[in-house]
């Protein structure tokens, strides 16, 4: 009897360990990493894990995976590759809502496949909500299927979802052999199908709103006028203005062409850029922020100006509002000789209406109008107490690396081929990977360690642990013998759903990386009580994990889209319910058929 004390003893604290973990994670009192980091220190103390146990998760598959896909992530952003799949995505939309729907949702399931979905649904957002004003649709009828494409879009690969490396994980662990990188896809492949095909026949189901867009319109800084000169000796000199559009993106936008001092009409795409040549552009924050780091291009008032701003710090752009009743308004840029009075060089402007002159020099300054300086820190500071201001905000944009975005197609493409192929193990791949974009700068390392999102990494590191822990507790068989006593008499199609349901709950209140990891390990032991293989099992409770819409905070993804597509509690329930009963259905039908040697088809 008094041998069992010790088991008792950590099942007990295991458990309490586990009640606290839950109470914090459900109520967010503290952040997950946090509450992740407080129950590993939990384990140890308590004995039941020791400190290589409990560190395992800093070095594990997942972690490092996750990491590197951020990196990628980051990188595939850095360079336009993401922004430019959103816009071709809103170009084939089209008008229709149908077929918006139809394009969307494969296209951005695609898209997330090997990025982090929340990351995909970020990106889209701003894109459909300017479709759904320019083509007349709700944008309550087209933001909730995009975000659900985006989470079904991560079953497509094993690298999408912290979740499924997760579960990988633990059947390594259990000698269940490794499940391959594309080991789900045709469950994946099979669930963007039917979501598209369930939205497209069940969207009169959908909610008819228009969005929140009037501080969405007044936010988006989409039409910054400035003048570029071309450097002499650049690599964009004698070369076609249309390879400079093409690298600059969809935002930039020609207003006129300078040579020699003088306009010229004549000149087209294909006329080649001389050394001095001024363009009159419009462009993006990205784009402006681009331009201004493109050593092949100049921002024309820097060129002009620059000498009066030198000082022992490197210049920085800022962004300032013309105040109400300023002494600037109604004034020109050339009339204010505003770069030798303040030492400080406008080199850009947007305005809300139409109406800035073709010359940035000669554009008279309106209130509101708001002014990207360049200039010196010790400048801006003084600037900034000036009456003539409203305020002074560092510049908004993030200069993109066009020229890059092949190459960082390429390092992509290697690296899944690596890893699909077991060329190399895929934490190494990616890895590997994620230093190739920094190495070759499609990334800069700032970027890069930005790119990763810290509180995930930390989670995964610390919650790992805790599914060692309840394996090793004896917890995980203590509570799949109950269940397995439960479901003995049921079929293994019903089995797998239960888990599935089981996940798709709790995922509602919990992470999804979290949910598996305390689901995954009962599901492992119940697999051993029925003397069947692991693996549909953990993939099941994997998915129910990821891929339930029950409630707009199961995921991340669809609390973005909550206040923009201006939508209710009730309309996920309304959309999700018979969405994810449907998906458990098809996820347990086709995990039995790939790991179970069940039938395909209903009548096989």
């Amino acid at each position: 009897m008094l041998h069992w004390l010790p088991q008792i003893w950590s099942q007990i604290a295991f458990g309490v360990i586990l009640l606290g973990g839950l109470y914090l994670f459900v109520t967010e009192k503290l952040r997950i990493d946090v509450t992740a980091m407080l129950i590993l220190a939990a384990l140890v103390l308590t004995g039941i894990l020791d400190t290589r146990q409990a560190l395992s998760g800093f070095s594990s598959e997942p972690a490092i995976i996750v990491a590197a896909v951020f990196v990628i992530s980051g990188a595939l952003g850095a360079t336009g590759v993401s922004e430019r799949l959103g816009n071709l995505i809103e170009r084939l939309s089209g008008r229709s809502e149908s077929r918006t729907i139809a394009v969307v949702m494969p296209l951005v399931a695609l898209l997330s496949s090997f990025t982090h979905h929340v990351m995909v649904t970020a990106m889209m957002l701003p894109l459909l909500l300017r479709h759904a004003r320019n083509s007349k649709l709700s944008a309550s009828r087209v933001l909730m299927p995009m975000s659900l494409a985006a989470s079904l879009g991560t079953t497509l690969t094993l690298i999408s979802a912290p979740a499924f490396l997760l579960a990988n994980d633990m059947l390594q662990r259990a000698g269940a052999g490794d499940l391959g990188i594309f080991a789900i896809t045709p469950i994946g492949i099979a669930l963007v199908i039917i979501g598209t095909g369930y939205m497209l026949l069940a969207r009169w189901l959908l909610p008819k709103r228009s969005g929140e867009q009037a501080d969405e319109d007044y936010l988006r800084l989409d039409s910054y006028r400035t003048e570029l000169r071309i450097v002499k000796e650049g690599h964009w000199c004698t070369r076609p203005l249309s390879e400079l559009q093409k690298a600059l993106g969809e935002h930039f936008r020609l207003r006129g062409w300078v040579r020699d001092g003088h306009r010229r009409d004549d000149l087209g795409p294909n006329s080649p850029l001389l050394a001095d040549d001024v363009l009159l552009v419009e462009a993006a924050a990205d784009e402006l922020m681009s331009l201004h780091d493109d050593i092949g291009l100049d921002l024309n008032a820097v060129t002009r100006f620059g000498h009066l701003c030198s000082g022992e710090t490197k210049p920085q752009l800022v962004q300032a509002v013309v105040a109400p009743g300023s002494e600037f308004i109604g004034h020109s840029i050339r009339e204010l000789d505003f770069a030798r009075r303040f030492h400080t060089v406008i080199a850009g402007i947007w305005r809300r209406t139409e109406g800035v002159a073709d010359h940035l020099a000669d554009a008279r300054l309106r209130e509101g109008d708001l002014l990207v300086l360049w200039g010196q820190p010790a400048r801006f500071s003084e600037l900034a107490t000036h009456h003539g201001f409203l305020m002074l905000v560092p510049f908004a944009g993030e200069a993109k690396r066009r020229l890059r975005a092949p190459l960082t197609m390429a390092i992509l493409g290697l690296t899944i081929l690596a890893a699909a192929t077991e060329w190399l193990d895929p934490p190494l791949a990616f890895l590997f990977g994620a230093v190739a974009m920094v190495v070759t700068r499609c990334i800069d390392i700032e970027q890069a360690y930005r790119s990763i999102d810290v509180r995930i990494f930390a989670m995964i590191a610390g919650v790992i642990p805790l599914g060692i822990a309840m394996e090793q507790t004896g917890t995980a068989d203590l509570l799949a013998n109950g269940l397995a006593h439960l479901v003995a008499h049921w079929s293994v199609l019903a089995i797998l759903l239960v888990m599935f349901s089981m996940a798709a709950l709790l995922t509602q209140v919990m992470s999804d990386s979290a949910t598996t990891v305390l689901l995954g390990p009962i599901a492992i032991s119940l697999a051993q009580v029925l003397d069947l293989p692991p693996t549909p099992f953990v993939v099941c409770t994997a998915l129910g994990a990821v891929v339930a819409f029950l409630t707009p905070i199961g995921h991340h993804g669809n609390l973005l889209i909550l206040k923009p597509g201006q939508y209710r509690f009730g309309d996920f329930l309304r959309i999700g319910l018979p969405l994810t009963a449907l998906i458990a259905l098809v996820s347990a039908w086709m995990a039995r058929w790939l790991w179970l040697n069940g039938p395909l088809l209903p009548f096989g």
